[in-house]
């Protein structure tokens, strides 16, 4: 049976991306995308829930992802599933989900913030 690790997802990033670096250099930023679905309820009355995912982008990538996108931007995230699992200070045991991103697309600007021209709507990795 083949594998399969691919994920789409289209929202808003939650706060400005940050450049952080390895300790071998290797540039990266981490930001949460906020994604929104709208559902009926038993009742037929129209819900919406939103799920709050990690994103994490890797090399020259990354400084472009923090040059052009701040707090409320919209996205299109194509990448993979990543488990991380780490052991806290006092012993316990973490992991978390995150999405890998090899691709990332601009759909749009939070309101009243213009582009500057020379700015590209995707970066590929």
């Amino acid at each position: 049976m083949a594998n399969l690790n691919k994920v789409f997802l289209a929202g808003r990033l939650t706060r400005d991306p940050e450049l952080q670096h390895t300790n071998s250099g290797t540039p990266f930023t981490r930001f949460t995308i906020a994604v929104n679905r709208s559902y009926k309820d038993k009742n037929g009355n129209w819900q919406e829930e939103t799920s709050f995912i990690d994103i994490v982008v890797w090399g020259d990538a990354a400084d472009r992802a923090v040059s052009r996108f701040n707090k409320g931007t919209e996205i299109l995230i194509e990448g993979r599933l990543r488990q991380s699992t780490w052991e806290t200070n006092s012993g316990e045991k973490r992991s978390r989900i995150e999405v890998v991103a090899d691709r990332v697309q601009l759909l749009s600007q939070p309101a009243g913030r213009g582009r500057e021209q020379e700015d590209i709507d995707d970066i590929e990795f």
